[in-house]
């Protein structure tokens, strides 16, 4: 098979979408969007070479529908695939549906994406691999179960209860009583069995002031692994991202030593290539840090590694589906910048009820120093069929407290959004939480502090109060002053 990518099909939508299309064109490497029916306006549809209509709105009929992809790229003469973040970027059989049909996979092995993508399995690769892990019980099948595994091994409420297969923060319940157990279980087990399609689970200890911290792992075919350092992702609703920096605050440079070497190690260990994530847990009580999981597949917030290295994460994928090796190694990745993420969602800020509908109104004024990955325009629609991300913003300065202030000015003046509801002021009141801004966070952040949050958004909409001033002068100037003046 031929290994030079001449065309990518992106088996996507949206922010992702448009992310690899992004670097596809500054490569000058063709691009084929695919689409359902309600995105066929969609901006990344506009921004590729050529667009293939792949399906009804449902998922399962379009964006997870793996033998039209595979169909829309061989009509349209791509010989890669890059799956981006969400829908089959993870899935093993897709990967593999891929490579079968001739086609490059943009991406780490099947046969690594199948190890990896079971909680449970994973878990017991990094134990071998000597990476430390949450004390845990593997497919308990009752909550007697779980009550021994509790008493032998001295673990105290709270746990958390996994869904083996899952992923973004679906199949997570949390149990702080053990009156809770039997139901939680239950909805663990119901959850699970609905998202992926398998009711296996596994039990944690709950680390109660837990830190997220991910490690950027590039490894190419011929056996070099890097790392790209680490990001901070702590700030979670529903245990999805909202908020990611890098570097983390959390962590010191001996700590960040060791957590980036774990990494590199037990991603060599599964003979990984490709772009990936191995997550951690940061116990900020004890300092210790525990292994999560590996996502094998490009992150939502690689953008702001690319910021603090000046590498292209998505540019480097394609090197190495092409079979390139690295063309640098460890020490030539010095991060020198602090850069933040912020995660636009179509949102309620105060409820996280989805918004959807036409983006009325879509204004953004940018500076040196910020970056946005943008999947709509101002037109776009909001269908409800699909994750509630609009944009990324990012900004990037020399310390924390500059890339802080700028994303301050972004979210407070810069950026009018109107039509739908966003997490605009959710995310201004969190990062100008005295609390955030010390660094003194744990992922129940936002949980313990949501009402606090919520009384911080702003009271009025000095624009509209602008707006209706312009409207009265309008009618003065047509009308004439009005005789009570």
């Amino acid at each position: 098979m031929d290994k030079k990518i001449k065309k990518v099909l992106v088996a996507n939508r949206s922010v992702p979408a448009v992310r690899v299309i992004q670097t596809c064109k500054d490569r000058k490497i063709p691009t084929t969007a695919v689409y359902s029916t309600p995105d066929r306006l969609a901006a990344h549809v506009f921004m590729a070479n050529d667009a293939v209509h792949i399906g009804e709105a449902p998922p399962v009929e379009s964006y997870l529908n793996m033998e039209k992809i595979i169909a829309a790229a061989r009509k349209n003469g791509a010989n890669a695939v890059h799956p981006g973040w969400g829908f089959l970027s993870e899935n093993a059989k897709f990967a593999q549906l891929v490579q079968d049909s001739g086609l490059i996979w943009i991406g780490p092995s099947p046969e690594v994406i199948h190890k990896m993508g079971d909680k449970i399995e994973s878990k017991n690769i990094a134990r071998e691999a000597g990476v430390p892990t949450i004390p845990g019980i593997d497919s308990p099948k009752t909550a007697g179960e779980i009550r021994r595994w509790m008493q032998e091994e001295d673990v105290a409420f709270p746990i958390i209860i996994k869904a083996s297969s899952g992923g973004g923060g679906k199949g997570m319940v949390r149990v702080t009583d053990d009156s809770e157990l039997e139901n939680a279980l239950a909805q663990a087990r119901s959850e699970a069995k609905k998202s992926f399609g398998n009711d296996e689970i596994l039990v944690e200890k709950f680390i109660e002031k837990g830190r997220h911290i991910e490690v950027q792992i590039i490894a190419d075919q011929h056996g070099n692994v890097i790392h790209l350092y680490e990001r901070e992702c702590t700030l979670q609703r529903r245990n999805q991202k909202i908020i990611e920096e890098a570097p983390s605050p959390s962590i010191d440079d001996v700590t960040r030593r060791s957590i980036c070497d774990t990494a590199v190690r037990l991603m060599r260990s599964i003979g990984y290539s490709s772009a990936g994530t191995v997550e951690f847990l940061l116990d900020s009580a004890t300092g210790k840090f525990y292994f999560l999981e590996v996502n094998t597949r490009l992150q939502v917030e690689h953008g702001i590694t690319e910021l603090v290295t000046g590498v292209d994460i998505v540019s480097l994928m394609l090197d190495i589906a092409q079979g390139d090796p690295l063309s640098f190694q460890q020490e030539d990745i010095r991060p020198n910048r602090w850069a933040l993420e912020v995660r636009l969602n179509a949102e309620d800020p105060a409820t996280f009820s989805p918004s959807f509908g036409n983006i009325s109104r879509l204004h953004l004024n940018l500076y040196p120093g910020a970056r946005v990955s943008q999947g709509v325009y101002e037109g776009s629609e909001i269908p409800p069929y699909y994750d509630s991300l609009v944009m990324l913003l990012m900004t990037t300065g020399p310390d924390r407290e500059t890339a802080i202030m700028k994303m301050d000015s972004i979210l407070c003046r810069n950026l009018r959004v109107e039509g739908v509801k966003t997490l605009a002021p959710l995310l201004l009141s969190i990062i100008r939480h005295r609390d955030f801004i010390r660094g003194d966070f744990s992922t129940r952040f936002i949980e313990e502090h949501m009402d606090e949050l919520v009384s911080m958004f702003p009271e009025g909409d000095s624009e509209e109060d602008v707006l209706k001033i312009a409207r009265y002068v309008a009618e003065i100037s047509a009308l004439g002053t009005p005789n009570w003046i």
